[in-house]
């Protein structure tokens, strides 16, 4: 998002994390739920779209609009962040649909921080992610933006209903919608992100060619959070092909330590003498 769309998306979200705090998880819950229908209304109605972000109408306009068309759909609490949303200022249309998304993936985060579940939550829905890696066919089903929504949802929900959590199940659901134009492994790495942060965590995502035990998982955590000043989750990923060593992902910071990049490194070294 550009400078003015944070603006306006960090205002329903203090909106948002004040309602979360003191409501009970279902009805936040609930509130997420509703958040991502309305940005499948807009997502689906362009033109309704390009009038909420219209910079030329006055923000009460756009949000009185948004009201309108949506009182008597949603409860209280999502008319009031939706009409935030419209009320406000957005650099594109589209960012106007992302911001909608987003606070519907954070209500859902944020419900599962309340029924103390957002850490196991952050687990399951790398762990899934980790499943869809290591299996060619069942990355292509869920990644066939050919298939219709609702047969691959479908398929999510064989897989982990009564497995996971309800929010997991409806965050993979999201991703595999292209959550905020994502791929769906992109997705759900984001949402990962975004649970850690709601923890005050960052995420370090660490691949080795062996695991690493509890005690050298755990002495990495602490001097990454050593380095970053604030507590680092690490989640890894066991790959043979790295040959030894590790990578180290931490948001846009990529620390490669691996056998296979040093190998590819010498071998371009030695294709350009």
């Amino acid at each position: 998002m550009q400078g003015v769309s944070r603006e306006s998306y960090r205002t329903a979200a203090e909106r948002l994390d004040s309602f979360a705090a003191s409501a009970p998880a279902a009805d936040v819950a609930k509130t997420g739920d509703e958040l991502l229908m309305v940005a499948d209304v807009l997502r689906g109605q362009p033109r309704l779209r390009r009038a909420l972000s219209d910079p030329g109408r006055a923000g009460d306009d756009r949000a009185e609009l948004f009201r309108s068309l949506l009182t008597g759909k949603v409860s209280d609490e999502t008319l009031e962040l939706a009409a935030i949303l419209a009320g406000g200022r957005w650099s594109a249309a589209s960012e106007l649909l992302d911001a909608a998304e987003r606070m519907g993936v954070e209500a859902l985060l944020a419900s599962a921080d309340r029924a103390g579940d957002l850490a196991e939550v952050e687990d399951e829905l790398f762990r899934f992610g980790q499943v869809v890696d290591g299996s060619p066919a069942l990355s292509g089903a869920l990644s066939d933006v050919v298939a219709p929504p609702a047969q691959r949802a479908e398929l999510v929900k064989t897989l982990l209903e009564g497995k996971a959590k309800p929010a997991t199940l409806k965050l993979v659901e999201v991703a595999l919608g292209g959550f905020g134009g994502r791929s769906f492994q992109t997705g759900l790495t984001r949402m990962v992100e975004m649970s850690a942060e709601r923890r005050d965590r960052q995420v370090a995502f660490v691949t080795v060619a062996a695991p690493l035990s509890d005690d050298e998982e755990r002495r990495l955590g602490t001097k990454l959070s050593q380095l970053y000043g604030r507590d680092v989750t690490v989640k890894q990923t066991v790959d043979p092909q790295v040959l030894g060593g590790m990578s180290v992902l931490v948001g846009s910071d990529l620390y490669d330590g691996t056998v296979l990049r040093r190998l590819n490194d010498t071998r371009k070294a030695l294709s350009q003498r």
